[in-house]
């Protein structure tokens, strides 16, 4: 396998540009929607949480069927189609002045986007070698905080500007990102539907043990609003260090995703080397949580010191936990349901975004320290359950790749594979 940050040339290449393509303008979206929503638009801050939450709540709830569809109809159309359906729901935000379209506009734009990614998962499945997956998902995790990065900046230009101009322009850049992305996977050799075999399976809605895999996964995944919304309270309310720290924080992450991820994902080839990730991943965030509390009651540059060594253990307990993860997601696939079982998987980004600001609100800011201990012991024990519940899922029969997938001793000659999960923290291939 290949390290350099650049993915071979070939499908791998492609998948990574699309990625880009669509990422710059979700950067771009992310910096500037609320701001446009509210002082633009003029609804309520409150009303838009609304409309956003129950956006991704229909999200979630269509993702599998239309993961499904990606399977039974070609990953590579479906996904296509997606992409221009999310380029439209975008653009149809420029419209928007009252709530109920804001709501409308917002299911569509979910519900694009959710199947967008179970769709590209079973392109990738289709076009990647099981053996290749995991290592494509770190360069395409790179390649999405870069994008972000960039698209950042340009939202940063038009909050700058502080017109309805630019902000739309934001918007339409966002739509038009999408259109690209959709060329993009045009050029793409298409992948046969998948078609079911006979009596295979009850679906992944009745499949247990994978949906214990999404539940755990869905734990770990709390720490994706932590750098967005938990750490940022805590700086503010707990400790005595400077706004600026939690930029400087963002920074850190995004480069040290794209700078390792890689080169974390390493060794990643199978349930028993992506069980011991999550494992490792799970004591390194116990470390990042315990760093954090100490953080509180301490003079400014002491508060500062103990931030940054905690975001470092954070962002390398996230790489680990990423790399396991997508590995899990695809072996515990069956290879004819690749697209439902990917855009199940994908609905514990939803869930996590969703309980993570209540959940993190009240252990950090309400409880302090205890509440950083706890999250870090919630945290450990949900990925060491992962191993058990692995085993349990590796077990029943319903293996992804070729069906010849088991937990070797060596964590080594498994079959192969990944899934994701995870924009704005999780890649979404």
């Amino acid at each position: 396998m290949r390290h350099s940050l650049v993915p071979p040339a070939g499908p791998q290449r492609v998948l990574a540009l699309a990625q880009l393509s669509n990422s710059v303008g979700d950067g771009a979206y992310y910096v500037t929607s609320a701001l446009y929503f509210t002082h633009v638009v003029g609804l309520d801050p409150a009303r838009v949480g609304l409309g956003l939450t129950v956006g991704w709540a229909v999200g979630s709830a269509v993702g599998v069927p239309l993961g499904r569809l990606a399977d039974r109809r070609g990953a590579r159309g479906t996904a296509v189609l997606l992409a221009l359906a999310t380029g439209l729901a975008v653009a149809s935000f420029l419209v928007v002045r009252d709530f109920v379209p804001f709501v409308l506009a917002a299911c569509a734009y979910a519900s694009a986007q959710s199947g967008l990614a179970a769709a590209r998962q079973a392109l990738l499945a289709g076009l990647v070698s099981a053996g290749e997956r995991t290592g494509l998902l770190a360069h395409l995790q790179a390649t999405l905080n870069a994008g972000l990065a960039v698209g950042a900046g340009l939202g940063g230009l038009a909050l700058h500007a502080g017109t309805r101009a630019a902000y739309l322009g934001v918007f339409a850049v966002d739509a038009v990102s999408f259109v690209g992305c959709a060329l993009l996977l045009l050029r793409l050799p298409s992948v046969a539907p998948r078609v079911p075999r006979a009596r295979r399976g009850p679906g992944v809605l009745r499949d247990r043990p994978y949906a214990v895999i999404t539940l755990l996964n869905t734990v770990l995944l709390l720490r994706m609003p932590l750098l967005s919304l938990g750490i940022p309270l805590w700086i503010a309310e707990r400790t005595a260090a400077p706004a600026w720290v939690v930029s400087a924080l963002f920074v850190l992450n995004t480069g040290a995703v794209m700078a390792f991820q890689v080169r974390m994902a390493r060794g990643v080839s199978g349930l028993g080397s992506a069980t011991r990730a999550v494992r490792r991943s799970g004591w390194v965030m116990l470390a990042a949580c315990a760093v954090f509390a100490v953080s509180a009651g301490v003079s400014p540059w002491v508060a500062v010191g103990a931030l940054v060594v905690g975001a470092v253990l954070q962002v390398v307990a996230e790489m680990g936990q990423s790399a396991g993860s997508w590995q899990l997601s695809f072996d515990l696939a069956p290879a004819e349901r690749v697209g439902e079982y990917q855009g199940f998987f994908g609905t514990g980004v939803t869930v996590a975004r969703t309980l993570g600001p209540l959940v993190l609100t009240t252990l950090l800011v309400e409880w302090g320290t205890p509440g950083w201990l706890l999250l870090g012991a919630v945290t450990l024990g949900a990925s060491y359950a992962m191993g058990p519940a692995a085993r349990w899922a590796a077990g029943r029969g319903e293996m992804g790749g070729d069906g010849r997938g088991e937990v070797g001793g060596d964590g080594r000659g498994e079959v192969g594979g990944a899934g994701l999960v995870e924009a704005g923290a999780t890649v979404q291939v």
